[in-house]
């Protein structure tokens, strides 16, 4: 996807190591961008990144190990990214998984760990990285968020909240950072092919069922009009426009990449 040319841009993505974070570093390295990622699991980032090194042998990378919920520990990332690569002009919040869990069985501990998690995760990064990407010249920053936040479900009710709180961060960050020049956007993603999906398919009680029909069948009872789970490098290619001067008057708003779930204009 060679849309535009990122050669002189550097990307931070956070949770960059599988999944959506990591199609998205692929997708901006394939344009030419210097980028930054981390990830809490040490091997998954150092096997993420061999990999990366090898499908791009010339790419300028910086990979580190950090805990995006720890302030000190992604303002030392920011500094060391800065170092390695320069000042960013791209970040990308990509963090945190779903609770399942209903109102009646939440504990206080679970509803405050959950919220710490989808807002901080977003919080400390953007504080961290924020005072680089003001100094560029089309600074962005994409929040990789859910469809629960605008289409919750009872059992997973803490997350569904949290994420919705997280779409009204977005546009309160697009409407402040304005004036600087950052603009502020989302996405909200619906079922993606993840390893927790391909987990749950290992542990399928019909063995006859290959994983395009597995998958299949779970679309049909989530009532998935395009009939499947999306792919990561579906939702990266929206990140991208959002991270890019391809969206330039573009602030404040959220992409849907649910393949059609979302009930909501």
């Amino acid at each position: 996807m060679n849309l535009i040319d990122l050669n002189h841009t550097v990307a931070v993505v956070t949770g960059g190591s599988s999944g959506i974070g990591l199609a998205t570093v692929e997708l901006l390295l394939q344009s030419g961008a210097a980028v930054a990622f981390c990830g809490r699991d040490e091997k998954r980032l150092r096997d993420a990144e061999a990999k990366l090194r090898a499908q791009f042998p010339d790419a300028r990378l910086f990979a580190a190990s950090c805990n995006v919920l720890d302030a000190a520990d992604m303002q030392r990332f920011a500094e060391s990214s800065e170092r390695e690569l320069g000042a960013a002009s791209i970040l990308v919040n990509n963090a945190g998984q779903g609770r399942v869990s209903t109102f009646a069985d939440t504990e206080d501990s679970a509803w405050t760990e959950e919220l710490r998690l989808k807002f901080f995760s977003v919080i400390y990064p953007t504080r961290a990285f924020l005072p680089q990407l003001q100094r560029q010249q089309s600074p962005a920053i994409v929040c990789v968020n859910s469809l629960l936040a605008s289409q919750p479900e009872p059992h997973m009710v803490a997350t569904s909240a949290a994420r919705a709180g997280i779409k009204n961060l977005v546009l309160s960050m697009a409407t402040e950072f304005a004036p600087t020049g950052v603009r502020v956007n989302g996405i909200l993603v619906g079922l993606i092919e993840s390893g927790q999906w391909r987990r749950r398919f290992e542990a399928r009680e019909n063995r006859a069922l290959d994983w395009t029909a597995w998958t299949g069948e779970l679309a049909a009872r989530k009532h998935i009009p395009l009939g499947r789970l999306g792919l990561p490098q579906e939702a990266a290619r929206a990140i991208f426009f959002l991270a890019t001067p391809l969206s330039s008057y573009t602030t404040g708003s959220h992409i849907d990449v649910s393949g059609g779930l979302s009930r909501h204009a």
